[in-house]
């Protein structure tokens, strides 16, 4: 909450009543947002009273929609599994555990399945990934053991997958991202750091386009850079967009993929210093627009971390698609996180209706 409480101290200092959003008082000449309201929200996470939720992983249940199940960590204890309407499924005791991603459909020793990865920061000089295997009937997840990430504060983590074989991305505090190629054949599961790179100052969030083989990153006070994500791919990185106090107000936090047809789609990303949310097109990364979650049949959004994202019909509620993020500031209860439509959201911004 550092932003509110540096405006606060600083309003108070003047004389001054704290009223307004901080973000619109600093800076006036952000770019406009427009609003959506979120359709449901999970129950808060265990840890009250600290920064605690942090980032969400969607798998989407393709015979059953509305049967979906939504990850959230909790980087102070462990990891959530939710259903659509908000309530636990289950819990387990990861200890602090950041950032987290699932891949469906991943060949495992003994058939297909959902794998979910976290970034495991239980050891700060050494980062590792915690490995689970989601069932979508019971909604639990086991265990699969930890494999190593580099050295350094593990923070970010997403995943790739090309012509089967599945990759992690762990990003770890300083900015430095290592490609870490997971083993899942064997009763043990591996991994092994295949190549590194490397970004200037603290980063985090993370998504990869398995469709075109890019890599997503924010580096919170600069802005969205994209990646080969390829093993044997560019190290160089290309800048999108900065964090110029207009479209991205740093942090730039959790990042997300609206991917549509062959190329096409969005990369959404969270605009923390001023609670809004930020996209660019895939296909020529030229900005799209702005929105904001606010307060509606149940609470909005502010200082969002980890977001994501997934199309396709998720029952009555969510139609045309899902968006998760974390919220900040709960003030019924500890942090948690909020859903909402894609169809709201693609309403509120003008775009096409398939889109």
């Amino acid at each position: 909450m550092r932003n509110w409480v540096i405006i606060a101290v600083a309003m108070l200092a003047g004389g001054c009543a704290v009223s307004e959003v901080p973000g619109e008082m600093r800076m006036a000449h952000v770019s406009s947002a427009t609003t959506v309201q979120a359709r449901g929200e999970t129950v808060p996470v265990g840890t009250a009273n600290a920064d605690a939720a942090d980032d969400p992983a969607i798998w989407r249940n393709r015979s059953d929609p509305s049967a979906s199940l939504v990850l959230g960590t909790d980087k102070q204890a462990g990891i959530y599994v939710y259903g659509l309407n908000g309530k636990v499924r289950d819990f387990v005791n990861a200890g602090r555990v950041n950032n987290i991603d699932l891949r469906d459909d991943v060949i495992f020793a003994d058939g297909r399945g959902i794998l979910a990865v976290a970034s495991d920061r239980n050891d700060l000089m050494h980062a590792k990934l915690a490995l689970f295997r989601l069932d979508p009937d019971t909604a639990k997840l086991t265990a699969l053991g930890t494999v190593d990430a580099g050295n350094g504060e593990a923070y970010g983590v997403c995943l790739g997958r090309s012509a089967g074989r599945v990759s992690a991305f762990s990003v770890l505090k300083d900015g430095t991202i290592n490609q870490v190629a997971l083993d899942l054949s064997g009763v043990t599961t591996k991994g092994q750091i295949v190549r590194s790179m490397k970004l200037g100052t603290q980063s985090e969030g993370c998504a990869v386009d398995d469709r075109t083989g890019l890599l997503y990153v924010t580096e919170e006070d600069v802005g969205l850079w994209r990646f080969d994500a390829a093993a044997d791919g560019s190290k160089i990185p290309f800048k999108i967009a900065g964090a110029d106090g207009r479209n991205i107000v740093a942090d730039a936090e959790g990042v997300a993929l609206i991917p549509e047809g062959a190329r096409g789609g969005y990369v959404v990303l969270s605009s923390q210093g001023d609670n809004a949310y930020v996209l660019y097109t895939l296909a020529d990364n030229s900005y799209v627009g702005r929105f904001r979650i606010s307060a509606g049949a149940v609470g909005g959004t502010e200082e969002t971390d980890g977001i994501d994202f997934s199309l396709g019909d998720f029952g009555p509620n969510f139609p045309g698609g899902l968006l998760v993020a974390q919220d900040g500031y709960n003030p019924q209860g500890a942090q948690n996180f909020k859903l909402v439509a894609w169809q709201d959201i693609a309403t509120a911004l003008n775009l096409p209706k398939g889109e």
